[in-house]
């Protein structure tokens, strides 16, 4: 259980650094730097692999670098559905 919500938290962390990075604000305040901070995860572990500090079974830089980029897809997405409107 303590594994989990240390996750949790380093997750939030992580979406919420790279939320910073760029330009576009990830909807949904904690709870959505929390999926970015997954996704991101998962993201910049699957482009970049595992390199860098591990904590909690995050590979840090790759997942800041993959939160970042996580981010700027939704903005873009974000951006192009609300021009077709």
């Amino acid at each position: 259980m303590l594994s989990l919500i240390a996750s949790i938290i380093l997750a939030i962390v992580i979406g919420v650094i790279g939320d910073a990075l760029v330009k576009y604000k990830m909807p949904g305040g904690p709870v959505g730097s929390m999926i970015a901070g997954f996704a991101g995860a998962w993201m910049g572990t699957w482009l970049l692999g595992t390199w860098g500090p591990i904590i909690g079974q995050f590979a840090i830089i790759p997942a800041i670098i993959g939160a970042a980029l996580f981010v700027l897809m939704l903005g873009i997405m974000s951006r192009m559905l609300h021009s077709i409107t």
